[in-house]
């Protein structure tokens, strides 16, 4: 099986330090994107 979508951009999660990568849910907040779940964003 061959991924379709190998290029999605990625951001460093402020709150773990993990990297994550894009989602469709976030595409019209892309640039405001933070914390990569919502576990992270509660502890900040």
């Amino acid at each position: 099986m061959v991924h379709k979508k190998p290029n999605l951009p990625t951001k460093i999660c402020e709150a773990c330090g993990r990297p994550f990568a894009w989602r469709k849910k976030w595409a019209r907040d892309w640039d405001q994107v933070k914390f990569c779940s919502d576990r992270c964003r509660q502890k900040r």
